[in-house]
């Protein structure tokens, strides 16, 4: 659905980890970014999820590849069993917006950060250009929805929550400061294809 754009939006969260020796990467899903910081930098990778079934997805990929120092384990946004200061970068790309508290989560990957380490946030946003802004939500709301069922062909209508959760999510600006407040300094963000989504980087203080 996004015509895989979203494979370059990760590449460029990738970059913005700096080069780190050692990563985490939360809200991992089936893996996608946290492969994409392995590949990229062959360092020590770790994706968590919730989910057991994404995990095992996950996991699944690594087998018959020539993958090492990278795991998926299940766990909490909330409450990651790491220690203070675990890792040179935590990246979370498209799954924020699904965590309870997602403040509490941007805390906790900042703590497992060690200082001078990076945050970075790869999330939608509503582009800033009113015309844009009016076709998207268009395409968001009303067709992409349904093009969705067609292809899960799923009861939960995941593809009406999409677009309604991203209307609810914090501009760039406002997740700046928030990032700010969990004592993140320097923190910056990038619109990508014309602000549909946004990159977001902070380095521990």
């Amino acid at each position: 659905l996004s015509l895989n754009t979203v494979v370059l939006w990760r590449r460029r969260a990738a970059e913005a980890c700096g080069r780190p020796g050692r990563a985490l990467d939360v809200c991992c899903g089936t893996g996608d970014m946290a492969f994409e910081i392995h590949r990229r930098f062959q360092a020590s990778t770790v994706g968590v999820d919730f989910s057991g079934g994404m995990i095992q997805r996950a996991a699944a990929k690594v087998r018959g590849r020539t993958l090492r120092r990278i795991e998926f384990l299940q766990g909490d946004a909330l409450h990651l069993s790491f220690p203070d200061g675990s890792f040179d970068a935590a990246t979370v790309a498209f799954g924020i917006r699904n965590v309870t508290d997602p403040w509490r989560a941007l805390r906790e990957m900042t703590r497992v950060v060690r200082p001078g380490g990076r945050v970075v946030l790869l999330e939608f946003t509503l582009p800033p250009r009113r015309w844009l802004r009016s076709g998207y939500l268009f395409y968001f709301t009303r067709i992409l929805p349904k093009i969705g069922r067609l292809i899960a062909r799923a009861e939960i209508d995941a593809y009406r929550y999409l677009p309604d959760s991203v209307a609810e999510w914090p501009d760039p600006h406002t997740l700046a400061g928030r990032m700010t407040d969990t004592g993140l300094r320097d923190v910056d963000f990038t619109l990508l294809s014309f602000g549909i989504a946004a990159l977001h980087v902070g380095v521990k203080a």
